[in-house]
């Protein structure tokens, strides 16, 4: 058994999230840490909310609401979206907690004493008609590097490559759209070139590894060519203060919203610990050199989890050029893989809520099964060059493959099983054609498993659903409907004693992708209890200011998970008749939500 941390990236709380979000980072993680432990390891799995930053406050003051308030409201959204989507996080929290603040400054003050955090002079971009400053994200002008029209002033979304506005040709606010004006302003900068050599060596040892996909690690190797200081502070009112004399009184400079964020891993696995009552529990991930760390996101987050992040923790631990001493949180580890998607696209265009080519998460689980959702995007996994999401394919994935393939042997074995017998029979003597379904089945815990730990997911679901048609073959070739004879009654008992047998292996193969349904599942082959448990929202306060409004975690009792491996079935288990367990969607779906988009319909 491993200690296994599943780090989510953080969703930013400016809005609810779209499907492309969480194709990218909640899905892929969820279904990775539901088979992890499944498979033994103890797994920590930890996000939260990303709440700090000028795009919250430029989208609160649009809506005259208080940054506080707009960053409340859409915690709130989000955290119910991740839940009804049944993402099993240990702790999923927020980065405006006092225990976040703390453990960030800390951070901050061990990578200043070891001399990776330096004062720099640098140009800051801002609004001539209201004086204020521009984030980088709002600025907006042609790469220097691609050529790409609407490259941001932090990163170039088309080629990758981390920017400064001062880059851009022909820079302009996506705000107002006038051209900024550049003023010159102090800041600190994470002085990555005295980091580099450590970080190679790093971004080496995990290529020889042959873990990381191989864009993953080229991209990050890549970034390391060019590798310069980057700003970790900002000309801004929203976010941590920066902890030293001279500074923590100046009321307009705040840590950099990125360098807060990628601690919130290590922050919210300490506050998970601390609201279990056991302060040092998260040092069994993080200290430990044998544990491995797995973290989740779209290729845009690339930058932030090879780069900036491993650098912060060399600079804590003291790696770099400048060595140092090791930080108030000991050796921290460096991430065993940076799991990184490609990007969802919507019907041929890239997802963009500013653009309004989106479909958010909660629209789609109010109108369908949160398992038909989820079954798609691991289906049609972005892992290692961009899909698309098309209405039309969610309505053929839906109906031809989960509907008439997985349900359609789920309720074709109970319902025989209820006709004919009731409980679960008893097997007689196994024909060759009976072990041939079995040891396949068998066998596919080791061989999907083994794709599931190398994220490999969408090969995995298509090796199960090759397992579900030899089941549905295995009916059409043995038969059972036309075995009525007493003197056949007992090949029909073993029949239908196979086909339970299947249907409950396959349920535990399939549980981490579609955890609802697997439920209902293993409830119809007379399963007693929850088969699959999943998260739940509890109301909690600040443990360090408790004077403060409630909010919303995300948490959950995951011990009782299934163990990945064949289950022998319950003979006696009553089995009564069932109700289909996915609905069919009808072909008018696909034209109804296309039109919802203003897309030209089209035939299913």
């Amino acid at each position: 058994m491993s200690h296994v941390l599943s780090a989510v990236a953080w969703p930013y709380a400016n809005g609810p999230r779209h499907l492309g979000h969480v194709a990218g980072f909640g899905v892929p993680s969820d279904v990775f840490s539901r088979y992890m432990r499944m498979a033994g390891h103890d797994v920590l799995m930890v996000s939260g909310t990303d709440e700090h930053g000028t795009p919250i406050l430029v989208a609160a003051d649009e809506r005259g609401m208080t940054a506080r308030e707009l960053a409340d409201l859409n915690n709130r959204m989000i955290v119910q979206d991740l839940v009804d989507l049944g993402v099993s996080y240990d702790l999923f929290t927020r980065t405006t907690t006092a225990n976040h603040y703390a453990v960030v400054q800390q951070m901050f003050l061990a990578v200043h004493a070891g001399g990776y955090m330096i004062e720099q002079t640098t140009p800051a971009a801002v609004s001539p008609s209201t004086g204020r400053t521009l984030p980088d994200r709002y600025i907006e002008g042609t790469c220097p590097i691609c050529g790409y029209a609407e490259a941001r002033g932090d990163q170039c979304d088309n080629c990758g490559n981390q920017l400064d506005p001062t880059d851009l040709g022909d820079p302009h606010s996506k705000i107002s759209g006038e051209t900024p004006e550049f003023v010159q302003t102090q800041h600190f900068f994470l002085d990555l070139p005295a980091l580099a050599d450590a970080l190679g060596e790093w971004l080496d040892d995990r290529e020889a590894s042959g873990l990381w996909r191989p864009n993953v690690i080229r991209f990050s190797q890549n970034i390391l060519e060019e590798i310069k200081p980057r700003a970790m502070s900002r000309d801004i009112d929203w976010g941590i203060p920066i902890p030293l004399d001279g500074w923590r009184e100046e009321p307009t400079k705040r840590l950099y919203v990125w360098f807060d964020a990628v601690i919130g891993y290590l922050s919210a696995s300490i506050e998970w610990a601390r609201r279990r009552g056991e302060p040092d529990r998260w040092r069994d991930w993080w200290n430990n050199p044998d544990a491995l760390s797995y973290y989740f996101m779209g290729k845009d987050n690339i930058t932030f989890h090879s780069q900036i992040w491993p650098a912060e923790l060399l600079a804590h631990n003291g790696g770099g050029a400048r060595g140092g001493p090791v930080g108030p949180f000991g050796e921290l580890s460096l991430p065993t893989e940076v799991v990184s998607s490609e990007f969802l696209t919507m019907e041929g265009r890239q997802f963009s809520s500013s653009r309004g080519v989106v479909i958010y998460v909660h629209d789609v689980l109010e109108r369908y099964q949160v398992d038909a959702l989820r079954y798609f995007l691991c289906a049609a996994a972005p892992e290692n060059s961009d899909s698309d999401f098309s209405w039309p394919d969610f309505v053929k994935r839906t109906n031809n493959e989960l509907v008439a393939g997985w349900g359609n042997l789920v309720n074709r074995t109970a319902s025989m099983i209820a006709k004919n017998v009731g409980t679960v029979p008893e097997a007689g003597a196994l024909e060759p054609v009976d072990t041939e379904l079995l040891d396949h089945i068998g066998q596919g815990f080791e061989d999907v498993g083994s794709m599931m730990a190398a994220h490999r997911q969408r090969a995995a679901l298509a090796a199960v659903m090759r397992l579900v048609g030899e089941a549905n073959a295995y009916v059409s070739a043995t038969e059972p409907f036309k075995l009525k004879g007493e003197d056949q009654r007992e090949r029909l008992h073993t029949v239908l004693h196979v086909l339970a047998q299947a249907v409950v292996d396959l349920n535990t193969m399939l549980s981490p992708f579609l955890p609802h349904s697997s439920n209902a599942v293993h409830t119809a082959l007379g399963g007693e209890g929850v088969f699959m448990p999943m998260p739940h929202l509890e109301e909690v306060g600040d443990l360090d200011e408790p004077g403060r409004p409630t909010y919303p975690i995300i948490t959950g009792d995951y011990s009782t998970m299934p163990a990945w491996a064949h289950r022998p079935v319950v003979v006696g288990a009553p089995v009564g008749k069932p109700t289909p367990i996915f609905a069919k969607l009808d072909p008018s779906v696909a034209t109804e939500e296309r039109a919802r988009l203003g897309l030209v319909a089209e035939t299913v």
